[in-house]
């Protein structure tokens, strides 16, 4: 199989920080950032396959960043990471372009 990069999205800084240190163990290429504007500037510079993208974050939301992303890298696969009060926002993400949602906490597998 191929190696794979994968942008996390998430203001949750210890959140993220564990996230990128378990997918690393697991020999997957992760970079976390914590903002919608963020993971816009580091995909500009380094290409990725998948954008696990935090819904609720302070600036561009996650919404905002999933328009984005897709308008400019329309083949990167998003998948919407929620909590229960935003699984609407999810199906939202899901009608435009996002590949799945997750819903916290998350299993590592």
């Amino acid at each position: 199989m191929d190696a794979f990069k994968v942008v996390l999205v998430d203001d949750e800084t210890e959140f993220l920080e564990t996230l990128v240190k378990r997918l690393k163990k697991r020999n997957i290429s992760a970079t976390g950032v914590g903002s919608g504007e963020s993971a816009l500037e580091i995909l500009e510079r380094e290409p990725a396959d998948i954008v696990v993208l935090d819904v609720k974050m302070p600036g561009m939301d996650g919404i905002q960043a999933l328009r984005e992303i897709k308008k400019r890298h329309p083949l990167i696969e998003v998948i919407m990471l929620t909590g229960h009060a935003n699984m609407e926002v999810a199906l939202e993400g899901m009608e435009l372009g996002a590949f799945d949602y997750l819903m916290k906490p998350i299993s590592i597998d």
